[in-house]
Parts: structure tokens; sequence; C-alpha cells
């Protein structure tokens, strides 16, 4: 039988390193938390090469006293937990007592330090675990630690290192997920000499977020306070038009730890649903705040997983809250113009005008005589446009031109189909709808609308589709139709399944759906929203939909039928509208500000600011 050894300390310490020292960025990590915990409000952290060969953390904070600072590298010594049962709350970002023992077992460490108490500071150095000097130094309160050569001890380790400015990066982000989530402490960041991050420490979340975020993500923020079941989520996140193509903008922490939590992230993205595009996420910055004894932050020795007492509530909390703030604080989108090109007049008395940097000047010569404005001048009777409006007795005039290619009489009866007109009677709300004026329509797919100093371009197939979606989703019971004609549908074998197993669910979204043999289904009712010659499509659709192997009846596969059924349902881009249904649209629409997103996440609405508009002309 194999010898059993007991273990030196110069190994067991190694190995216990190993699991808490990573990387430069580890160290990093666990120097701040216990900088935040000594209540500093002031940090600063500073690292050359990646960390691998200089970190120095300085802290505000409470110091350590003399008689203390040895067993501050200690494994299992800690100031923040006494009894076994202070496990079951830990309310400080440290607890287990393994860091700086970890740190000092793989690196040279060198502690100043001094308590308010203290007249005089202490410098205290060690290496490899082995104590090296204790001495008097001259020191502000606060704690300052110095971490040279990383690994020096162990030369295997650094094999696994990565580049200088990779491991640079990841201690980067360790120091942004402490300034977020700690916007009351002031934080510096000096990377290679350069300084790269300084955050103020007022205590403003948003302030925070602009210097570690940036200003694009700040711009597009919704704030975020909900409470429920004793818990309180805050923070803010990112409005539906400023979805990211990734999940790196997602920032979760529990009572101001950052935790990874797949329930916290699931719960926020299902609160975009159908307010975000396929393939998009929102970024967040997000507290849970709850009781220490609902969870469980002593799973893993990087403290970023965490067990909840019951997952439900905190899925219910993220969800709701976020739901009701994207409800409450998103806004329109709003169109972005370019800077106007500057105009340059040459000396010969020629306009250059630069429409883009790769294009090529155009020139236009000045006349030397003024021609007579044309531009106002009524028409001859051969113009192809119509003239109305009146002369005021100032002088001014209202008249509007209208262009008889766009003009339909109302007993003209247009090939595509138009919206219907009873969908769009305005319900009986509290919603006050705004003052308005159509301006027009362009391309027969975007309904221009003017409110106060703003213009807005209104897509009709997405606004149409949400609120179709929206009607169908507020039914306790769908309208159907009882179809003249029912519809046979054929089907993959797979597919033809797949619809027969889920029969219910399209009886509860305005089907009736019955096997009619040979791998076909007949479809005898549908909605009433919907066109007879789109069910054919709808069903083999969503019959591939429910082929991705979930076959239970759920909302999310409601959801699928009610996002087809309201799209298919919906005015297309291209059908032409009638003045009328234009007025019932946007009066309809406007009656309901909650819908701003089609059911797949675009836009239903841009706005133009009279402000921006003004700007392109050069008025403002």
């Amino acid at each position: 039988m194999p010898e059993i050894n007991i273990l030196p300390k110069e190994v067991y310490q190694l190995i216990a390193a190993g699991e808490v020292v990573e990387r430069p960025a580890s160290v990093v990590k666990e120097m701040i938390e216990n900088s935040v915990d000594a209540g500093a409000k002031n940090i600063t952290v500073e690292i050359k090469n990646g960390g691998t060969t200089y970190i120095r953390i300085t802290d505000d904070g409470c110091g350590i006293e003399r008689e203390q600072i040895k067993k501050v590298f200690v494994s299992h010594a800690t100031s923040k937990i006494k009894y076994s049962d202070d496990l079951n709350a830990i309310g400080t970002l440290g607890f287990r007592g393994e860091a700086m023992a970890s740190v000092a077992a793989v690196s040279r460490v060198e502690l100043l330090t001094r308590t308010a108490d203290e007249e005089i500071g202490t410098r205290y150095e060690i290496e490899g675990g082995e104590e090296t000097e204790l001495a008097d130094a001259g020191c502000p309160v606060g704690t300052t630690i110095v971490v040279r050569d990383i690994f020096f001890n162990t030369p295997a380790r650094m094999k696994f290192l990565k580049k200088d400015v990779t491991e640079a990066n990841s201690v980067a982000g360790v120091v942004d997920k402490m300034a977020v989530s700690h916007p009351e402490i002031a934080f510096r960041f000096i990377r290679d000499s350069k300084q790269t991050l300084v955050t103020s420490g007022n205590g403003s979340l948003k302030d925070a977020v602009y210097s570690v975020l940036g200003k694009d993500f700040a711009s597009n923020l919704i704030d975020v306070d909900y409470s429920a079941n004793n818990m309180r989520v805050s923070g803010v996140v990112t409005k539906p038009s400023a979805a990211r193509k990734s999940r790196a903008m997602q920032y979760f922490f529990i009572n101001s730890r950052f935790v990874k939590s797949q329930t916290a992230m699931a719960a926020l993205e299902q609160a975009y649903k159908n307010s975000i595009m396929v393939g998009k996420f929102p970024g967040c910055v997000l507290n849970i705040e709850c009781d220490n004894s609902f969870v469980d932050v002593n799973v893993h020795p990087a403290k970023t997983e965490v067990r909840f007492a019951n997952e439900r509530p905190v899925f219910e909390l993220v969800y709701y809250g976020v739901k009701n703030a994207i409800q409450a604080g998103d806004t329109p989108k709003e169109a972005v113009f370019d800077a106007p090109k500057k105009v340059v007049t040459t000396a010969s008395g020629k306009l250059d005008l630069f429409l883009r940097d790769e294009d090529k000047p155009q020139q236009m010569e000045f006349k030397k005589k003024s021609e007579p404005n044309k531009f106002w001048q009524v028409a001859s009777s051969s113009n192809e446009n119509l003239y109305r409006g009146d002369v005021k007795a100032d002088g001014s005039s209202d008249i509007k031109i209208i262009d008889k290619n766009s003009f339909k009489p109302a007993d003209v009866k247009d090939t595509a189909a138009p919206i219907k007109e009873e969908t769009f009677e305005t319900d009986n709300t509290e919603n006050e709808i705004p003052d308005f004026r159509i301006v027009g329509e362009a391309f027969k797919t975007y309904i221009i609308i003017e409110i106060e100093n703003s213009l807005y371009l209104v897509d009709k197939h997405a606004a149409h589709e949400r609120m179709n979606y929206e009607k169908l989703k507020a039914s306790s019971e769908i309208a159907s139709q009882v179809l003249l004609a029912p519809v046979v549908v054929r089907l993959s074998k797979e597919e033809y399944s797949a619809v027969l197993d889920n029969t219910e669910l399209y009886s509860k979204c305005g089907f009736a759906v019955e096997d009619f043999g040979n791998s076909s289904v007949i479809v005898r009712e549908c909605p009433s929203i919907l066109d007879n010659e789109k069910i054919e499509d709808l069903i083999v659709e969503t019959a591939g939909k429910l082929l991705d192997g979930k076959t239970d009846i759920t909302p999310e596969q409601m959801d699928w039928i009610f996002h087809s059924t309201s799209c298919r349902a919906a005015v297309k881009a291209g059908d032409y509208t009638s003045p009328y249904e234009r007025e019932l649209f946007v009066k309809k629409l406007l009656s309901m500000p909650e819908i701003r997103y089609c059911p797949h996440g675009r836009p239903v609405m841009i706005k133009l600011s009279k402000y921006d508009i003004e700007k392109q002309f050069g008025r403002a």
C-alpha cells in the first residue's frame, strides 16, 4: 500500500493558493474586496505587465493594527466571521481567510498600513509565505499592498498566464465590476503608468456607469427600482433599441457582490421578450438586495457562484422589476443625424458640395443675375398637381400641394388589402391622446405624424402587428371564425405529429385543427383577425417551432402562434391605406403608449426632433 504523507506547509500552501489565485485578476479581486470591507472611500489600483510583475492596491480604509498584521497572511484567519452560524448570513465580500495567505504563498508582498489610533504605520514584507521584514513606516491611515512577481516560485503556473494585454484586460474587468457595484467609492485604475479609469465616488450609479462603460451605454439607460417578497432590485437596464449582440454588458450583483446568476439572466431576457430583436441581448447593472440568510455565497472560492434558498422569487423580482421599468421608462427610438458637412465657397464663386468624403466634389455655379423665384407660383392648368388653400389677409398662405399620383378617391378600390377599420376604434382608455397632425405617408409604409416639436415615422406593419398581438394576449378567449372553406395543410411526418400533439394549444389560440389523414391536418376555425390565405403558412411555421422538442402546452408556445398570427394579420408594407384609415390607426396607436416595438423587437416608430432637423439646415 502506498505510504500516506503529511504534506509540509510550503506544499499545501501552494495547493490552496491554486484555488484562489488563478491569475493577476484574482489577486486584484481579493484585495479590492478587502478594501471595501475595510470601509474605504477611495481605492487606487495600479498594475504593470498585466499584473504579473507589479500590483499595488491603495485604500483609505480602517487599516490594520500592528499586532494583527501577521495574522493577515495565515490561512483561515479572518475578521469577517467567527462562528459556524456566521456562514448562514455573510454580509461582507470576503470571509474565507484564504486570500492573502494564498497571494503571499506565490509572490513577494509588501504591506504598508496604519490605523487612526496609531501615530506611526507599519511596513511588513513576506515572500513565498516566509516573513522577511517588519518595521516602522510613515504612511497615511489605510492600507497599501504591493504584490510583485506573481508565481515567482511556481514557474509552471506562469505557462498558463496569457499575454500581458489579456491579463491587464482581465484586471480592468474586475475593477469595472467593483466600481459599478460601489458607486459610493472613488476608484482609480492605473495601467502601465497610464490612468485609464476614474470614478467620482459621489454615489450616483449612472455617473459610475458613464465612467466605466462609456457614453453610448450610459445614454440609453432606464432606471429600475422594484421591491417584492422582502427583496429589492435596483439599478439600470438598456433601452430595447440599444440592445447588443452579446451578453457582455450584463452585470448582476447580490448585496453589491458580483455574481453569475442564470436565474437573473433568464428573468432579464424574458422581460425584454417581444421588445428586442432576435439575436440581441439587453445590458444591465442590477443589484438584488435580500436577507443574507436567503443566499449562500459559500459555494466556490471565487465567490461568484451563489445559491438561493428559492429561485422563483428572484426570477419574479428581476422579471417584474425590469418589465415595469421598460414600460414606464422607454421612449420612441430617435433618429441620429451626422453633423452637416461644411460648405466652402471657392474664390471663383463656385460652391463645393461634399456629400461624402469618398465622393468626388460636385460644383454648382452661382448665376450673376438673380432670376424670379418660381417656387411658390401657382401652376398652370397643365400642372399635374392639385392646390388647396387660401391666401390670408397678411399675404401669407397655407397652400398645400397634393400629388395626384398619391390621391385616391373614396370610391376607388385598391388591389392591396386595407387595414380593417374596426381594428382601430379607440377604446375607452384613461390614456390621453396628444394633439397630432398626419403629415402623410412615405413609401406606403411609414406614416408621418407631427406631435409638438417632433416628427414621428410610424412603421404601420410593425405597429399593427403589435396591436394584434396585444389584443390576442389580452383576450381570455380568442375570437374565432368558422371557415366556409376549411383549409387543408400538408405537413411532413414530424410536423404532422407535432401539430396533432398540440391541438389543445391551437384551440386556445383560436384554431380548430383536426387530423385529415395522410400527413395532413384540416383547419375549420381560425382567429377572426386572420385572412384565410395566410392560415397554411402559419400552421407550417408554428409546426416547425414545435419540432424543437418543446411539446408541452406553454405560454411561450402560445406566443409563437400569437406572433405569427399577428404578423400575418397585419397590414403589409406597400399596402394602400386611406387617409381615414390612417387617422383611426394613429389614434389607436397613440392611445396605447406601451406599444413601442413589434413582437419581433423592431421599433414601431422613430422620432425626429425639430432641433435635429433644423440642425441639418444650419438653423440650430
